[in-house]
């Protein structure tokens, strides 16, 4: 046990007026040294001599001498006889307990040869005390020789210095193993914080990760994160400029909402200073701090670039202890991958924007080019995601299907004008020129890599189930799942559009068609998912949709509900 010379509290030479755990500390020492050698040591401070613990049979020796002899024995660092008289020997161990440093004393009875004899006068001089309570104490010791007081005392300090080391050593032994357990924890926590960063994972699902998984490590009582509006240092405003409401993630016990966390940190102007904040009572308990119910706090940014995503905050301490560097540097750590998460996904909308702003553009041109099916894009992608979604599959599935269904058709831009808007029955070299459309809108959207995954729709929407198709004469299941999808919704809105130069189909023809084509035509999975969904198909044909986003979760559930 290691205690700073600041624990003492002496006052002027009075023994024993010191806080508790010293005085345990030094009772403990002298024990020791009595279990050794069989009598009661004093304590002396050992670079002032001052007795700091009287031995237990009030024999504290020659103060005055003791005083002046101890700096030096303690120099010196081994055992010495510093007082000797006939049939007395006074024993000083130097001893060392962490940063304090001590002197045990203590008389002990020479063995006398021959016909010598003590005299009690001087020997009380020795032991401090009167000659008659000398007498009494030489009468009631065991003898000792100098030899065997010094092989002795030799091999206790050996002893003693050993069991201090060891001590030391199983202090910092579990030191270690704490601060790698902790440490093992945190890079825990860390990794598996990295293996979730996906794009897929909005910052909500990874923030409510890390906040569950903070919780077994830092000491507070709850944990929160502050959203901020994507890309806008500290602004609370979207691109259009209306108000935005901060999005705030909370687990344990957390008292703060987001309109109090957001004032905190415009009132502490954190998003400038772009760091973390520790406040402990010292900040809190001051007049001017504007959340009461916050006792001590650890805010770190989510940083990524020069965007501020929002803050990570730690709120009261589960002792009401202060937050510390450890805590900070951890929550810093997380907060700075939570940035990171939170900047690659908003660069992941911009490129989204972008293609989603190519997509409208390229339909726009196929609308632009053959008005007589302007809209036929938007059906068709419409349709297709409806029957996917009755064939069960996912929204990722359905995205793609409906960004595909936009560019089905975007090979007409390569198509002669006065093939693509004749108004009457097509010649076979007409048709075979209008064949071209697949291979040629494969061929425009080939260069660009977001869009490679829609084109297998582009090329083979128009295969057959049989064989008959074109570009490539696919059959079968051979014909991409999505294609086969497309290739009926796009029959459909065919089918069931006007022309100016001729009328739709009525419904019950269009339904002999399919029926009569399932399983030579078209995928018989996709006609039967067509029936099933009929309804849902009538309300996509009734109404026009513009503005739809290409996440088709948002607005899919409306068209089944019209």
């Amino acid at each position: 046990m290691s205690l700073p010379p600041a624990a003492l509290s002496l006052t002027g030479n009075t023994v024993g007026t010191f806080v508790p755990a010293v005085r345990h500390r030094l009772k403990q020492m002298s024990t020791e040294l009595r279990n050794y050698f069989g009598t009661s040591f004093c304590l002396r401070d050992g670079s002032t001599g001052e007795l700091m613990l009287a031995a237990d049979d009030g024999i504290v020796g020659d103060d005055s001498l003791l005083a002046s002899l101890c700096p030096g024995i303690l120099r010196e660092g081994t055992p010495t006889i510093v007082a000797e008289e006939t049939g007395c020997a006074v024993l000083a161990i130097p001893l060392r307990d962490g940063v304090n440093t001590y002197i045990g004393t203590a008389p002990f009875r020479l063995a006398i040869t021959g016909s010598a004899s003590p005299e009690f006068g001087k020997l009380s001089q020795v032991l401090g005390c009167s000659p008659k309570e000398a007498k009494r104490w030489h009468q009631a010791q065991a003898e000792w020789t100098i030899p065997a007081l010094e092989r002795m005392s030799a091999m206790v300090l050996g002893k003693i210095t050993s069991d201090s080391e060891i001590e030391r050593l199983t202090e910092e032994i579990d030191k270690v193993s704490d601060s790698l357990s902790s440490t093992y924890e945190e890079i825990s926590l860390l990794y598996g914080l990295t293996q979730n960063l996906r794009i897929s994972s909005s910052d909500s699902q990874l923030g409510d990760l890390a906040l569950n998984w903070l919780l077994e490590v830092i000491p507070c009582r709850g944990l929160s994160i502050l959203y901020q509006q994507p890309g806008r240092r500290g602004s609370q405003n979207d691109s259009s400029g209306t108000q935005y409401e901060p999005h705030l993630l909370s687990v344990g016990e957390c008292t703060v909402d987001s309109q109090m966390l957001s004032h905190l940190v415009k009132k502490l102007n954190l998003n400038e200073k772009r760091s973390a904040f520790v406040a402990n009572q010292r900040i809190t308990e001051r007049p001017d701090w504007p959340c009461p119910e916050i006792r001590q706090i650890i805010a770190v940014p989510l940083v990524e670039g020069d965007n501020i995503f929002g803050w990570l905050f730690a709120i009261n301490h589960n002792e009401d202890k202060g937050f510390g560097t450890v805590e900070a540097s951890l929550l810093s750590s997380v907060g700075t991958i939570l940035g990171i998460h939170s900047g690659n996904i908003e660069l992941y909308r911009r490129q989204s924007e972008f293609v989603t702003s190519v997509v409208r553009a390229l339909t726009s041109a196929i609308d632009a080019k053959d008005p007589y099916t302007c809209g036929h894009s938007d059906r068709v992608a419409r349709l297709a995601v409806r029957l996917a979604q009755e064939m069960g599959l996912d929204n990722e599935t359905l995205n793609l299907l409906y960004m595909a269904g936009l560019l089905h058709d975007v090979g007409k831009i390569g198509i002669d004008d006065s093939v693509l808007r004749k108004p009457g029955r097509l010649t076979d070299e007409e048709y075979e020129h209008i064949k071209l459309h697949p291979e040629l809108g494969c061929n425009i959207l080939s260069g660009l890599k977001q869009l490679e995954a829609v084109l297998p729709v582009v090329l083979h929407h128009h295969e057959q189930w049989d064989g008959k198709g074109y570009p490539h004469k696919l059959a079968g299941e051979t014909i991409p799942k999505l294609a086969r999808i497309t290739a009926v919704a796009d029959a459909y809105d065919a089918m069931s559009s006007d022309r100016p130069y001729r009328k739709g189909m009525p419904e019950d023809r269009v339904n002999q068609i399919f029926r009569e084509g399932s399983g030579t035509q078209w995928d018989p999975e996709v006609i039967e998912a067509f029936f099933a969904a009929r309804e849902d198909i009538r309300n996509i044909m009734r109404e026009e949709r513009a503005g739809l986003g290409f996440d088709v979760s948002n607005w899919i559930k409306s068209l089944q509900d019209d």
